[in-house]
């Protein structure tokens, strides 16, 4: 079991990391807070518990470039003076930057911390590897902070108009990526005290062709309910990344209902994609579910009895919950890192509609097990 503590642990890559890595038997986290980095009992405390330290702390954008370099490179000091207070040596994986080849504040801080770092890891016999990381998107970044893809989303969302200030080719790399790369280091046995690494990009598009397709998803998703051809490994992350940024208020939905003296038709799922697609029933009172997903995208289609389906975004405590009822037959898509449930909360038989994008897979099945 190898003990593991996250800088930044609260952030856009520290919270993905840690997630990650909790789906890992043997991985265990050691929570860090932000205010660990003013409270020198509470931090020492922390490394002196850690095998290995994720450092991922970090300022990114500021009005101030020096801001930004004075907070870097302190925060590295802060956590140096931790372990050689504490005589601690934790293997410290540090999230550096492409922006280290480049003349700028942000890419000097990387460059200055990891030097830092290697200069301790000398001295004491600790081991330190530094990851050069590029471009990263994934779901619930921040906007106007993270990724021009977390703005070009959010933005999309709220009805705006991203504007292209310069189409360049980018180097992208999607955070369950990323998180692979750093779970690989955590694990590797290399025995050098300093380790430089190059985390190769797994895509390079435009931006232009980045926003057509966020357009599409707004277009096919959101306006007419149609899953897209996810069968791209970088396009099923685009559209994860986009869901991601939906408020929760967009569902239910209800679907279209044609009545005659027949009866009825309810067309329940549109998508250009392959998947498999299942059902249910669910006696009153009982709950079924109660589990998250990483990469599937999944719909859940009431049309008999009522139901309540609930989700819970992972490490926070806000639950949603959504009633369904098949006289007015409505779904609601889980959204990835969302535990969900659905319960049988009429006095008659729920039927339930299921569709994921990919078929199940025993052996990666891509299903954790959390209550909601």
């Amino acid at each position: 079991m190898i003990k593991v503590g996250i800088t930044g642990q609260a952030g856009f890559m520290g919270s993905h990391l840690y997630n990650y890595l909790g789906t890992k038997e043997n991985i265990k986290l050691v929570s860090f807070k932000r205010s660990f980095f003013e409270n020198e009992a509470a931090l020492k405390a922390f490394v002196s518990q850690c095998d290995v330290i994720l450092h991922i702390a970090a300022m990114n954008r500021h009005e101030d470039q020096q801001v930004i370099y004075n907070t870097n490179v302190g925060l590295v000091t802060k956590l140096v003076a931790a372990c050689e207070v504490t005589k601690a040596t934790p293997k410290i994986i540090f999230s550096s930057s492409t922006q280290e080849e480049k003349d700028n504040l942000y890419g000097k801080s990387k460059r200055d911390g990891r030097k830092a770092l290697e200069t301790w890891a000398s001295a004491s016999g600790a081991q330190v590897s530094s990851l050069v990381i590029p471009n990263v998107f994934g779901p619930f970044g921040k906007p106007f902070y993270n990724s021009f893809v977390a703005t070009f989303c959010h933005q999309i969302v709220n009805g705006d108009s991203p504007t292209i200030n310069s189409d360049g080719e980018v180097k992208l790399i999607y955070i369950n990526e990323l998180a692979e790369a750093f779970y690989k280091e955590v694990i590797s046995d290399s025995k050098q005290t300093s380790t430089t690494i190059q985390v190769t990009h797994t895509v390079s598009k435009k931006v232009s062709e980045v926003l057509n397709l966020l357009n599409h998803y707004k277009e096919s998703y959101m306006d007419n309910g149609v899953v897209a051809d996810l069968r791209d490994p970088f396009e099923l992350a685009l559209f994860n990344t986009f869901t991601s940024f939906i408020p929760k208020d967009y569902f239910p939905r209800k679907f279209v209902k044609h009545t005659d003296n027949r009866g009825a038709f309810v067309e329940i799922m549109r998508a250009n994609t392959s998947g498999q697609s299942s059902y249910s029933t669910t006696v009153p009172g009982i709950t079924r579910g109660n589990h998250y997903h990483t990469r599937k995208v999944e719909r859940f289609a009431v049309i008999s009895g009522k139901a309540r389906i609930q989700l819970r975004k992972i490490n926070t405590d806000e639950v949603f919950n959504f009633e369904l009822d098949g006289t007015e037959p409505a779904y609601v898509d889980m959204p990835v890192w969302y535990t969900h449930n659905i319960t049988n909360i009429g006095d008659t038989e729920l039927i339930t509609l299921f569709w994921i994008n990919e078929p199940y897979n025993p052996e990666d099945s891509d299903t954790y097990f959390v209550e909601v």
